[in-house]
């Protein structure tokens, strides 16, 4: 039997921020998850079943972020999913009608159609509305290497003045991943990539093994990584950071030279819900008459040359077929960057490629087939690149060079510059008064009262909501600020509201009990995480590092 020369590690960051608005019958920002649900997380499922079946033995690695969870698991959002992909079925059953002198069009209108009752009998039927179960199935049966993240993928470096804090992101978090995926997490996606020098100390205390940042956050740590990106590096703390590789990203990401911007792929941003008269699509897009993205999309990308009412018709075999082409040149070019360089270090090298698994179906459509085909090919057409996790490769390779990455995050310019500039600084005097007032009623307090435990516990909550780096990020790149913004702000208010009542002693039920309805988010949580005097339950300690010099 020939032995793989090196490795690919894929990573698939799967995050969404916790929206869930049980005031309201329809929340557009809803909407969010119910399209990554049927067009990302399902189609990644039903592949992960085919190659089970098929026998294709493989590794991925995949995070699930605690929001993610609470939302995939929450029986409200479960059921408003069951009533949206059913008003889909109903639409594109009439689109099947609608088009039918039209042969092209037609023809993806029967895909979508097939496409969308797969996903209800996948979710329904399958899984009994629980996704988070069928990423555990694989994650038992060994293919998947399932991480974890922060509580609300708050960003670090900017709360690392406050550990507790940043403790308290990383703790809930690994008690919601223990609590629905069966046991402790071994790697994490920093939020963001994000790390500052000091937060390994952190992860360490909690058993974490690896974590994974860009590609300057190896190449700029001191001293200089013998074996660049592609063989992980122990902090002093001995937790292992793996780096992106940019050559395999490129391909991947980038919509102008990656595979994405194929001109057989489907256009992203033509949608039957912006196109077609509103007395038709009225029933399927928002009550109020907000035209929005539907799902149906009959056109391709078609070249550089046309514009947006000057489409060709997508056709789902053609962008099938073009994304096994594609897998194929990726596993090429992977097998010529490995044999490449196993020629110049002195162990198997390691190919990094992490990405937003919502990339993967939400934005290219085709994603999902290209990683079943590249998964296919690289267990059977080549021998010399094997997929595994970054796990797999310490347990191969315990003994790495020590090494201190700078702080650095994977975002424009590479450091704090799209969660901290004139868009979205004013959140962070808030935030850390937040923190701040946290700390103090969790150290203060020892033997609250019942009510006054819920309370606390909600206050805490209320933090983390707040902390969350996707307000930031929205605010910053100017799509639904008006959104981000009131979420910030009521998050801010309703901590500030209980911080009030606990410290007067004149907590106001009702109104706890609406904010619990409301931000039911973490329903185990100990507010006591954010207290000074606090000590992490944790069984055990971490893995001691073996230094490569």
């Amino acid at each position: 039997m020939v032995e793989e020369k090196g490795y690919l590690a894929l990573v698939l960051h799967a995050h969404l921020p916790f929206v869930r608005h049980p005031e309201h019958e329809h929340f557009m920002e809803e909407n969010w998850l119910y399209e990554a649900i049927t067009e990302t997380y399902i189609p990644l499922i039903n592949h992960f079943e085919g190659l089970h079946r098929d026998g294709i033995d493989y590794r991925l690695t995949m995070s699930l972020t605690p929001p993610l969870i609470s939302m995939l698991t929450d029986p409200l959002l479960q059921d408003r999913y069951l009533r949206h992909i059913n008003k889909l079925i109903e639409l594109a059953h009439k689109e099947v009608e609608r088009t039918k002198d039209q042969p092209k069009i037609n023809k993806a209108a029967r895909f979508y159609l097939e496409r969308f009752e797969i996903a209800k009998d996948t979710f329904l039927h399958k899984y009994k509305k629980n996704l988070v179960n069928a990423f555990k199935k694989f994650q038992d049966l060994g293919y998947l290497e399932i991480i974890t993240c922060g509580a609300t993928h708050g960003y670090l470096p900017l709360m690392q003045q406050y550990p507790e804090a940043v403790r308290a992101q990383i703790e809930v978090a690994i008690e919601t991943h223990k609590k629905h995926l069966g046991r402790e997490p071994r790697g994490i996606w920093l939020p963001e990539c994000a790390y500052y020098p000091g937060v390994d100390k952190i992860l360490k205390e909690f058993k974490i093994r690896f974590f994974v940042v860009d590609t300057h956050g190896i190449l700029h740590a001191t001293p200089r990584p013998k074996y660049g990106v592609f063989a992980p590096i122990y902090t002093k703390s001995g937790v292992a950071a793996f780096a992106r590789d940019q050559e395999s990203s490129r391909q991947v990401w980038s919509s102008k030279v990656g595979y994405p911007g194929d001109f057989d792929y489907r256009e992203f941003y033509r949608d039957i819900g912006f196109e077609l008269p509103l007395d038709y699509i009225g029933p399927y897009i928002h009550p109020d008459g907000i035209r929005m993205d539907t799902g149906i999309k009959y056109y391709r990308i078609t070249g550089d040359e046309a514009g947006l009412d000057s489409k060709a018709p997508y056709d789902p075999d053609r962008a099938r077929e073009k994304s096994a082409d594609h897998a194929g040149n990726f596993l090429f070019n992977r097998a010529k960057q490995i044999e490449y360089l196993s020629e110049l270090i002195d162990r198997k090298p390691m190919v990094l490629s992490p990405y937003d698994a919502e990339l993967f179906g939400h934005w290219w459509y085709e994603g999902p087939d290209f990683l079943n085909h590249l998964i296919r090919k690289a267990y059977s057409d080549q021998d010399v690149v094997k997929m595994i996790s970054p796990i797999d490769y310490l347990e191969e390779y315990p003994s790495n060079q020590v090494c201190q990455p700078p702080m650095c995050s994977w975002g424009a310019k590479g450091y704090n510059d799209v969660w901290l500039d004139e868009s979205n600084d004013w959140i962070y005097r808030h935030l850390h008064q937040l923190a701040e007032k946290m700390i103090e009623l969790a150290t203060e307090i020892d033997y609250p009262d019942d009510l006054t435990r819920r309370a606390l516990n909600q206050a805490a909550r209320e933090v983390l909501l707040a902390q969350s780096s996707d307000w930031a990020f929205i605010m910053m790149t100017g799509t639904t600020v008006e959104y981000a913004v009131n979420r910030t702000k009521a998050h801010i208010s309703r901590f500030l509201g209980l911080y009030d009542q606990i410290k007067s002693g004149n907590i106001d039920e009702d109104c706890l009990s609406d904010i619990e309805w409301k931000d039911n988010i973490f329903p185990d949580i100990n507010y006591e995480v954010y207290s000074r005097k606090y000590q992490p339950r944790i069984e055990g300690k971490g893995e001691d590092i073996k230094i490569c010099n």
